[in-house]
């Protein structure tokens, strides 16, 4: 991105030097009780009393960006010059930009003086995603109740039929003023039912401590298939838990696949509900949907159960399990999907991308 900078003093300046200044990165108590260092457990005991490597480590995790200092050759008077800034983004969200800072060196380059420039900005980070193929998603169209305003004009929307009696109970909006005239009795426009393909897209957020890797890993995976699932025929649903339950849909339409980006890159973890709630959101939605892709960051009772409903409502299911890669890992329990194996997915993190351009 570009910075312009105004001379407005009477002598020429030289010697500047540009930089972002970012968000203040030290934690807060919560956080710091509550986010053990990565192998914290083999440290000796005062290290581990003190917290100092626990401290630095949460610094350097909570920096939201990496940049460096731009020099900026001499400004005459009144004049103006235009850099180029680069900073490099560390986590998905929101990116908030508070101030520039303008230093100088005195003329023994002893010392640097300091100006803060206040000019708040913003941008979204989206999440990384992982070329992958379209899935192979089973399933046969179904019925969508008030599907006209969720449908385009493609594929089997709503359609004029013909023209019949009117009923008690049909909108008036039907009526077809023109026959009603000629025949001297109210006429409705009968219409076809709209049915097409709708796919649900379910995210894990419930992470428990020391799996935020993971956690990301799998808002990846999910943003990955939120860009290559919808097509111009079919809708989808991105469901998870957070303070709320979320449903989310785009396709025909509705929302574009960048829409599913935006909501992805500001989705957090769930502390405060469990995977019970999530099971709940999709079996409240689960009557409208054709197929169902599973992300999940662990394979443990309450998912499994999950699963195993959808599969007895014969709800076509891909399921895809995001590990941690630590020698001597457990294979999964495939009981759920002991009938399709090949339905059943673990991802590696950090071999994601590889994993998917095997599959």
């Amino acid at each position: 991105y570009s910075v312009t900078l105004d001379n407005e003093t009477r002598r020429e300046q030289r010697d500047l030097s540009v930089s972002e200044l970012a968000p203040d990165p030290r934690p807060t108590l919560a956080q710091f009780l509550a986010s053990p260092e990565p192998g914290e457990h083999r440290r000796n005991w005062f290290d581990r009393a003190g917290g100092h490597y626990r401290w630095r480590w949460l610094l350097n995790k909570n920096r939201a960006f990496d940049n460096s200092p731009t020099l900026v050759d001499a400004i005459p008077s009144g004049g103006r010059r235009t850099i180029a800034q680069q900073l490099m983004p560390r986590r998905r969200g929101m990116l908030r930009l508070s101030q520039v800072a303008v230093s100088w060196t005195d003329p023994f380059g002893l010392f640097r003086a300091n100006r803060r420039v206040d000019c708040a900005q913003s941008i979204l980070i989206l999440p990384k995603r992982f070329p992958i193929a379209p899935p192979k998603l089973p399933g046969t169209v179904k019925y969508q109740p008030g599907g006209v305003a969720l449908a385009s004009s493609v594929g089997q929307s709503e359609e004029f039929v013909s023209l019949r009696e009117y009923r008690p109970g049909d909108p008036l909006r039907h009526i077809h003023w023109r026959s009603w005239a000629k025949t001297e009795r109210p006429i409705v426009k009968e219409f076809l039912d709209e049915f097409f393909v709708r796919h649900a897209l379910v995210l894990d957020t419930f992470c428990a401590a020391g799996q935020e890797d993971l956690f990301e890993e799998a808002v990846s995976v999910a943003a990955s298939f939120a860009c290559t699932i919808p097509d111009q025929e079919s809708l989808l649903d991105l469901m998870f838990v957070g303070p709320e339950a979320y449903c989310f849909t785009s396709g025909r339409g509705v929302a574009p696949p960048e829409r599913m980006l935006e909501i992805l890159a500001a989705v957090s973890p769930c502390t405060e509900q469990a995977v019970e709630a999530l099971a709940a959101l999709v079996l409240r939605h689960i009557d409208a949907v054709t197929s169902c892709v599973c992300v999940f960051i662990a394979w443990d009772e309450p998912r499994q159960a999950l699963i195993r409903q959808l599969r007895f409502l014969n709800v076509p299911v891909q399921v895809y399990i995001v590990e941690a890669g630590e020698p001597g890992r457990k294979p999964l329990n495939a009981e759920p999907m002991a009938d399709r194996p090949d339905c059943l997915h673990s991802l590696v993190a950090g071999k994601i991308a590889q994993e998917f351009a095997c599959k």
